[in-house]
């Protein structure tokens, strides 16, 4: 994050950057990271938190589900804290609590799992921003180590995850492209308009210098 000579305080929005294996989520939220100011906050993904910190990865039906489960107050944890104890105008979540029912392993429903609607966990964000994952012949990324879903396999999760966001009344989709930049151009841009007004001259050098930077 850059320092900003804004020292206005901003109305806080909570918004989500969500999408498949390899739809560029990561890559897009590093941009937000080294080229926005300290009005943005940007939450680390609670699966990466839960599994880094020695969460088992279990494979077991069981293991899965309490899995998504702690996710899934993890997420609203990191959420609570950004909201009591910074002061961004942007709360931006590396996914939100709505994508566990797109991994939920089943059986029964994952909103009464963790007590609680899918209506009241879409009220918690503002916007959401979702990046889809490329085809296997559109550019999926299959040299990636920590990766271990196929192509096909992201495919599904992908459209898991765009049915679960689909109630939200505003939804942005990112359609993928051979030219991750264009890619990037759009969410930065979608991300900007979310933005207060001292926070969007920052300028995110290759990506909104792009020449085919339009929508598409």
């Amino acid at each position: 994050m850059i320092d900003c000579d804004c020292r206005e305080v901003h109305e806080r929005r909570r918004l989500v950057l969500t999408g498949g294996p390899g739809a560029g989520k990561t890559a897009v939220l590093e941009l937000v990271r080294q080229y926005f100011c300290r009005h943005i906050d940007v939450l680390p993904e609670a699966a990466s938190v839960l599994f880094g910190g020695g969460f088992r990865r279990a494979t077991t039906l069981r293991g899965r589900q309490a899995a998504q489960r702690a996710i899934y107050h993890v997420q609203r944890e990191l959420e609570s804290v950004a909201m009591a104890e910074s002061n961004p105008a942007i709360i931006l979540c590396d996914r939100g609590t709505v994508d566990g029912a797109a991994y939920w392993p089943g059986p029964g429903d994952f909103w009464k799992e963790v007590a609680t609607t899918t209506e009241d966990e879409l009220k918690r964000y503002d916007a959401v921003i979702h990046l889809r994952t490329p085809t296997a012949t559109g550019g999926y990324n299959h040299q990636n180590p920590v990766r271990v879903e196929s192509a096909s396999e992201a495919a599904v999760i992908d459209l898991q995850i765009a049915k679960v966001w689909e109630g939200h009344p505003r939804r942005f989709i990112v359609e993928n492209t051979t030219d991750f930049l264009k890619k990037a151009h759009q969410a930065i841009q979608i991300l900007r308009a979310e933005m207060p007004e001292c926070c969007r001259r920052h300028l995110v050098p290759g990506v909104d210098q792009h020449p085919t930077g339009g929508e598409g």
